[in-house]
């Protein structure tokens, strides 16, 4: 079954069978490099050259950019547990059934609070843009964590054009 698949696509049947097809798509492949490549990406950055822009601010921007590196590191360590899980799933060390339990599920992210400029230090760009993308991913993920878990293929008396909405608001966002 090699179908064009959107974040969306993994709605049929009960959540155990959603999580199975899913986890074994090349859809999750993707998103399972992708997520992993930024969480790789995000801990060099902090162990090397984030260092030295936290070093090169003032207090406040250093406690800004300790606050934010950490709301970072939160998001991406949550996204990288739920992508590590259903690769379990993929590779058969995890049953679908043992996914659906809720211990494995997203929890909401954070609301993103202003922490710059902290008294005229700005993010620094690096650090701005991983926040930035982790967001997106968190995001993202968080769609198709709800897509797997909470939709039970229409039986929950959602409206058909309210589904199709959510498809199209899906497959257009990233």
């Amino acid at each position: 079954m090699n179908k064009s698949v959107t974040d969306s696509s993994f709605q049929s049947g009960n959540p155990a069978e959603r999580v199975a097809e899913f986890a074994g798509s090349e859809h999750f492949a993707r998103l399972f490099r992708d997520g992993m490549d930024m969480v790789e990406e995000t801990a060099s950055y902090l162990d090397g050259p984030g260092r030295e822009d936290a070093k090169a601010m003032g207090r406040a921007g250093a406690l800004a950019y300790a606050a934010e590196s950490m709301k970072l590191t939160t998001r991406l360590m949550q996204a990288a547990s739920w992508l590590l899980a259903q690769r379990q799933v993929a590779e058969g060390d995890l049953s679908a059934e043992q996914l659906v339990t809720g211990q494995y599920r997203l929890p909401d992210d954070d609301e993103a609070e202003e922490l710059w400029p902290a008294d005229g230090d700005v993010a620094p760009g690096v650090l701005a843009d991983l926040a930035a993308r982790s967001r997106k991913l968190y995001a993202r993920l968080k769609r198709i964590d709800e897509s797997l878990f909470d939709n039970d293929g229409g039986a929950d008396g959602a409206s058909p054009v309210e589904d199709q909405l959510n498809r199209l608001k899906n497959a257009f966002s990233t």
